[in-house]
């Protein structure tokens, strides 16, 4: 089995199960208390005062017993049902290299699918849960080009500005990865449950720190971040408000020494402040996927493998943020309500004041533009050009 590949030693990968279910141990003590011994069968069995002198609690060196046996037997059993079930620890191969050198790196992770995209070269892109309509256009389309140039497209299989990157990547026939908050077994939020399947179907991968059968948690998303900003290359911000989580994984990035970008937005939409911050901050500010390749690519090199042209789904990276509809012609009308809304959110009353045209008029030829893809809606009742 693929497991067992990577992890051969049964009983050494028992004691790590062992040991990341100790109530108290985290990422950095388990660094720490491996680093002391030879073995992880030996450090699970190393008297307590062996883990103090490492420096651990006493109450944790005390406990007993060490580890949940029950937990233990359930992850086993996972891990040996399917063999695109890996336990993938920082001493296996598969670990993200990347993810590796940052002190707070779990010392295993969970994962479904192919690990060897865990060693590819990563982009990550965030944002919103709730965003415009350009919002999710931009996401899939910087996902799809970057997808075509090689990069894996890493997300955090949340709604919103997440699932249409990963949709991007699909949409090329490209790679992309789900960093989860939940065990790789629990799906959340369940309206992504279809995105998963087509994620794993089309060969991604769907990783988490957390073992199989752990449910979503408020405290786990800030953790599960600093993952997806750890194994990339690079971290994309679309679209976020300033109380966004994105922003965390964006700060995250910055600390852990990766490039952050971000796509600016109109002064007066409130889900372009966050990018706004991050680039008065010094993110660089990016207007196509071209841009963030150029930036990357010289380092990466060789590593990058580009998706032929007959491979990527059609246009093989040429990005168009037009939504489908948008050739569709425009009768007068139309047009000059289009025109008068421009590229930022306006009030359909300031629309009734710009264009002469009546309330019914401007609400009719609203809901035509929304539905074809040329408008979409804000909160507080304003609405924003997308084509």
């Amino acid at each position: 089995m693929t497991t067992a590949l990577l992890t051969p030693d049964f009983a050494e990968r028992r004691a790590l199960l062992f040991l990341i279910t100790i109530h108290g141990m985290g990422p950095k003590r388990l660094r720490r208390l491996l680093d002391g011994f030879d073995s992880r069968q030996a450090a699970l069995d190393a008297p307590a005062e062996d883990w103090e002198r490492l420096g651990l609690p006493s109450a944790l060196a005390r406990q007993h017993p060490r580890g949940d046996a029950a937990r233990v037997h359930s992850m086993l059993e996972w891990l040996d049902s399917n063999e695109q079930n890996h336990l993938i620890s920082t001493t296996d191969a598969a670990y993200p290299p990347l993810l590796k050198t940052l002190p707070d790196a779990p010392t295993a992770l969970f994962a479904r699918g192919d690990a060897r995209l865990l060693c590819e070269p990563q982009l990550a892109i965030v944002g919103s849960r709730s965003p415009t309509g350009g919002g999710l256009a931009n996401a899939r389309a910087f996902a799809r080009h970057l997808s075509t140039q090689g990069f894996v497209i890493t997300s955090g299989l949340a709604l919103g500005i997440d699932a249409a990157a990963h949709r991007g990547a699909l949409s090329a026939n490209g790679a992309t990865i789900a960093v989860m908050g939940t065990g790789p077994d629990i799906i959340y939020p369940r309206e992504n449950l279809a995105l998963s399947e087509d994620i794993l179907r089309s060969g991604g991968l769907l990783v988490s720190e957390w073992p199989p059968g752990t449910l979503a948690r408020k405290e786990h998303f800030p953790r599960r971040n600093r993952l997806i900003s750890g194994m990339a290359e690079g971290v994309l911000v679309v679209e976020a408000s300033l109380q966004s989580g994105s922003l965390i994984t964006a700060r995250l990035a910055a600390e852990q020494g990766r490039e952050v970008f971000a796509i600016p937005g109109s002064i007066h939409n409130p889900l372009s402040r966050g990018a706004h911050r991050l680039i008065r901050d010094g993110a660089k500010l990016v207007e196509t996927g071209q841009d963030i390749f150029e930036e990357l690519a010289a380092s990466l090199g060789a590593r990058l493998r580009l998706i032929p042209p007959n491979e990527a789904g059609g246009d093989s990276g040429a990005e168009n943020t037009s939504p489908p509809a948008a050739h569709l012609a425009l009768d007068s009308e139309q047009q000059q309500l289009l025109n008068h809304l421009g590229f930022d959110p306006q009030s359909a009353d300031a629309l009734i004041a710009l264009s002469g045209l009546t309330p019914a008029e401007v609400s009719s030829i609203l809901l035509m533009l929304e539905l074809a893809g040329y408008v979409t809606t804000l909160p507080g009742g304003l609405y924003m050009r997308t084509a």
